[in-house]
């Protein structure tokens, strides 16, 4: 073959080389960075789900924090009551009573807390009887939460109960913590009240006292539903008052 064209042959050759490492190069690259990209999604991947969450990690909802109402005074007002018929009843699968959580939410007195209830509710001689508005007072506002509730009862057979009882902290003439608590299954009309509700309270006085529960915990339970506060806190009915206390009074506001 000539020189010239041998030469020709050559400089093509040489232009071909380079040609094919160009997209050698240039294919690894991008297999390189198309490797890389699914790599970095597939460890961002793993990042986000990670190790499944344990059981029980998921944030469970908080009790809604109960409110404070204005206290024990020297003398009371009688309280405005929810707009008649604004209020409803609710009952258990066993028909007993419940308030209404828009209109009876419950409401704590800032005079007992659980560093002072030595002082207070659990006090030898009692305390309740020293905070108690009068019936005077009690009565008018019991009239006025009857038609809050629609209640058209004996008013004799209904009582006039603070949801959160006086001996557990609760408020003694907040209207959200007061409540006509119609009779329970069973009663006899014309008996006057027939409150279990009474009974639960004096367990939860006592076991607060005994330092088995705290203060809170028990009104807590209580304003969530008072047929199972006993079993929220682990306390047998009846178990925990061997015998009653100066406050195992039943809340007695009738007014009636």
């Amino acid at each position: 073959m000539p020189a010239p064209a041998r030469g020709a042959l050559a400089i093509a050759a040489a232009v071909l080389l380079a040609a094919a490492a160009g997209c050698s190069s240039g294919g690894g690259q991008t297999a390189k960075d198309g490797s890389h990209a699914k790599e970095s999604s597939h460890a961002k991947d793993g990042a986000h789900s990670s190790a499944p969450a344990a059981a029980g990690d998921a944030a469970q909802p908080a009790p809604a924090a109960i409110v404070t109402g204005p206290g024990p005074k020297s003398s009371y007002d009688a309280q405005p009551q929810p707009a008649a018929g604004s209020c409803h009843y609710r009952y258990t699968a066993d028909k007993q009573p419940l308030p209404d959580p828009n209109c009876t939410p419950g409401a704590i007195s800032p005079a007992v807390n659980q560093g002072n209830i030595n002082d207070t509710i659990c006090k030898p001689g009692g305390y309740t009887s020293t905070i108690r508005p009068p019936v005077n007072i009690t009565g008018k506002e019991k009239t006025g939460n009857a038609k809050s509730y629609g209640y058209d009862g004996p008013m004799g057979d209904a009582e006039y109960d603070h949801l959160i009882s006086l001996q557990l902290g609760g408020d003694p003439n907040d209207p959200r913590n007061l409540w006509v608590q119609p009779p329970s299954p069973g009663h006899v009309s014309g008996k006057g009240p027939n409150n279990p509700k009474d009974s639960v309270e004096t367990h939860l006085h006592t076991a607060i006292c005994k330092g088995q529960v705290t203060l809170t915990a028990a009104q807590q339970a209580i304003a969530t539903d008072w047929t199972t506060a006993e079993a929220k806190l682990g306390i047998s009915k009846g178990g925990a008052a061997a015998a009653p206390t100066a406050e195992a009074d039943a809340d007695g506001d009738d007014g009636s």
